[in-house]
């Protein structure tokens, strides 16, 4: 039998996780003891995760958004134990953009709790790997440079995210503001370019309501890059609205590659958007690679 536990960040989606505890408990409750934990602030998932796999857990169900998810599943990794427990997704949170990718009931609580309790529903998929200055950080969905960072932190000025439709506005905000970045891929003597953006995605979808990488797959071992070159004044618009739906990589200032890993060089060291959260890169040097098969997932087998 699974050992299930739940990790619950009850801040998540401004109150959201709160009120899922009650329906987890009680879904946890139709399939055996569960384990219901929740965190006490943004970083304290790493002791609760620990705490659950010292008391047994083989199943991790991470209530909350991108950045729960994130902090859960590096706590697994950097704990040693991504190979003996499974990680299942809830969403509570704004954009939950990585559960999109798995094709489980990440809004139906009770579903989940049943896809958890069978042993056999697992995914192995892939996690991503940002590497700068010595220090290494992961990532399950996306890792973001230049508009989409200005984006996060206009939201941040205005006290949070507010959901897709909040992301949606603040795009909108800094759409014809934002000046651009400069960056050299593949060592010094790379190629150059002038972006708007630049995505290195796992998963399909971003800001919970963007098709960045229509291709990408969270199975395939590679990072789908995509770069949204200089493009300025009211043209940025309609490669907006088509980023929206997946239709930009035709437009002629986008470049889109997949590879399994990235050499990049910043003229300083850059703050990144990694699933959600704002991260300041330790160098102008940082290398984005993809570690294969890095998570088990609770998730319904992929039919050949």
């Amino acid at each position: 039998m699974e050992r299930i536990a739940a990790i619950i960040n009850p801040a998540a989606g401004r109150g959201r996780g709160a009120s899922r505890v009650d329906a987890v408990r009680t879904a946890l409750a139709r399939h055996g003891p569960g384990d219901v934990r929740t965190t006490t602030g943004t970083g304290d998932e790493v002791r609760q995760v620990r705490d659950a796999l010292d008391a047994g857990a083989t199943t991790l169900l991470l209530v909350g958004g991108d950045g729960t998810w994130n902090r859960c599943a590096t706590a697994v990794i950097e704990a040693g134990a991504a190979d003996r427990v499974r990680l299942g997704f809830i969403a509570a949170g704004t954009g939950n953009d990585f559960a999109r990718n798995l094709g489980a009931p990440a809004h139906d609580v009770a579903a989940m709790a049943a896809l958890a309790a069978d042993p056999g529903a697992e995914r192995r998929v892939d996690a991503g790997i940002l590497e700068s200055g010595g220090e290494t950080r992961w990532f399950l969905n996306v890792a973001g440079f230049g508009f989409d960072v200005a984006v996060l932190e206009d939201l941040a000025g205005r006290g949070g995210r507010g959901g897709p439709t909040g992301y949606v506005a603040a795009a909108l905000r800094r759409l014809f503001s934002y000046p651009g970045f400069a960056f050299t891929e593949g060592g010094a003597q790379g190629r150059s370019h002038l972006a708007m953006m630049l995505v290195f995605s796992n998963g399909t979808n971003f800001g919970g309501a963007f098709r960045i990488a229509p291709a990408a797959r969270v199975d395939d071992g590679l990072l789908d890059q995509v770069i949204i070159g200089d493009v300025h004044g009211l043209a940025r618009l309609p490669l907006f609205l088509r980023a929206l739906r997946g239709a930009h990589l035709r437009h002629s200032r986008v470049r889109a590659a997949r590879r399994a890993a990235f050499t990049l060089t910043f003229t300083a060291p850059p703050s990144c958007d990694l699933d959600g959260e704002l991260v300041r890169c330790r160098s102008r040097d940082v290398v984005l690679r993809v570690a294969p098969r890095a998570i088990r997932a609770v998730a319904p087998p992929v039919r050949a």
